[in-house]
């Protein structure tokens, strides 16, 4: 729920303001009657929006916005007055409050200025994640039957708010898969929180999941929010679940079972509503056998699972993926669009991509990049180890040069992974076109006599 903090040092105004903004609004409101009173309600309760009276013996509201300011206590204010000086409430706005109303304004009003205050603060919250986001990771890219069978899958779940669980290898693009399950969901414009559980030290997971109260520890100074409030009403994306310690993975299935968290130091529980979407490259049934993870909590986190495909299994993707780089990492960087010239692009096709999958082909396409003064990329700009490393032939594939168009490239690709999978099922039809997501034994048939496939 939402909560409120009024601040007037007039107890019958305070009280009026906290019962209409219950009444009208729907909010959970606090009421504080002087300006350092204020700031301890602030460090000791979760507060979304304040409304604050300039007007104040000792502390004033101007003191008020500076110590908020000191302590980047980052909650959006807005400043009220009943003398009618606005130059004074110009100053307010200035020291840091969004925007400023008169105590003679009818409460219909007061709230949609509390609505306004806390959309702009989600707004920038969205903006700023956006920014950290931007040219990190290419999107969900490509239409290979692995592709389509996971975007198939998303589109089923994505709705559904039951917990999911990615699995795949290191760098496949798993946290992508969250946040495509996030923009697909029922609540898109609520917040992701992404976790990584593995690059937290084991004394902070608690912390980092689940918040402190005031007090809780030594250096705990005021109230912190963990992961699961600042993801209520969005998703919560936990990376790396495989690497959380045993005693934290206790409290997260209560609190997935549950849906209510107690922060650390603290004795009452708080309700959250936040969709829990986890991701591992950890075989976790062998992490169960092995003790080093909960059998309770595996089950409860895959209710929906979602695999996310090698690299290497969908490399008819590889062209696609390698255009969309190129693209995104040029407008990065500030310089030229740049095309991959097809023995550059075939010299990538060749390579295994086992060490990072997507990731590291992102990473090659940044160095590609940075190599070439040019417009266009070539076999000499290709990253030395992925050219030695691009000697092997795929399983299926045809020795003697690639083909070197876009579309050429894309089918060659799309062809060795057809022979790969009919290779593996023993050049079994139907067992094949099932691995592969097909409908049926006659669409594999038809892709065959497109390619030229045939066993002998």
């Amino acid at each position: 729920m939402t909560t409120i903090l009024v601040v007037d040092d007039v107890p019958a105004m305070a009280e009026q303001y906290a019962y209409d903004l219950k009444r009208l609004g729907a909010y959970d409101a606090l009421v504080a009657h002087g300006g350092r009173e204020a700031l301890e309600a602030l460090e000791r309760e979760p507060v979304d929006c304040v409304i604050l009276d300039l007007e104040m013996p000792g502390m004033d509201g101007f003191e008020v916005l500076r110590a908020m300011e000191r302590r980047s206590l980052r909650i959006p204010v807005i400043v009220y007055t009943g003398t009618g000086n606005y130059d004074r409430c110009t100053q307010a706005i200035r020291l840091g409050a969004q925007s400023f109303i008169d105590k003679a304004e009818p409460m219909e009003r007061v709230v949609q200025e509390v609505e306004n205050a806390l959309a702009r603060q989600r707004l920038v919250g969205q903006v700023a994640a956006l920014r950290e986001r931007t040219g990190t990771d290419a999107p969900l890219v490509g239409a290979s039957p692995a592709m389509r069978r996971l975007k198939d899958a998303i589109a089923r779940v994505a709705k559904i708010p039951s917990p999911v669980l990615i699995v795949g290898e290191s760098g496949s693009g798993k946290e992508l898969v969250a946040r495509e399950l996030h923009r697909l969901g029922a609540s898109p414009n609520g917040p992701f929180v992404a976790l990584n559980s593995g690059a937290l030290p084991e004394s902070l997971v608690e912390d980092e999941l689940f918040g402190h109260e005031r007090g809780a520890f030594t250096g705990a100074n005021v109230l912190r929010k963990g992961a699961f409030e600042a993801a209520a009403g969005g998703t919560l994306f936990l990376d790396e679940i495989g690497e959380l310690p045993l005693p934290a993975q206790a409290k997260l299935l209560r609190v997935i079972e549950q849906r209510q968290v107690s922060r650390l130091g603290g004795n009452r529980t708080i309700t959250v509503d936040a969709r829990v979407v986890a991701a591992t490259n950890r075989d976790l049934e062998a992490e169960v056998a092995a003790g080093r993870f909960r059998q309770d909590l595996l089950y409860r986190l895959n209710v929906h699972l979602l695999r996310v495909p090698a690299l290497r299994e969908r490399l008819s993707d590889l062209p696609a993926l390698v255009e969309q780089l190129v693209t995104t990492t040029c407008a990065r960087f500030g310089v030229r669009p740049k095309k991959v010239e097809g023995a550059a692009l075939e010299s990538l096709l060749a390579y295994e991509w086992k060490r990072n999958n997507v990731r590291e082909l992102r990473n090659v396409v940044e160095r590609m990049i940075i190599a070439t003064d040019t417009d266009v990329i070539a076999l000499d700009d290709v990253p030395a180890e992925i050219r030695d490393g691009a000697g092997s032939v795929a399983p299926g594939a045809s020795p003697g040069p690639l083909p070197t168009s876009f579309h050429a490239l894309k089918a060659e690709a799309e062809r060795r992974i057809i022979v790969a999978a009919l290779e593996r099922n023993d050049w079994h039809i139907t067992k094949t076109a099932e691995e592969l997501g097909l409908s049926d034994h006659a669409s594999l048939l038809k892709i065959m006599r497109r390619h030229g496939i045939s066993r002998e």
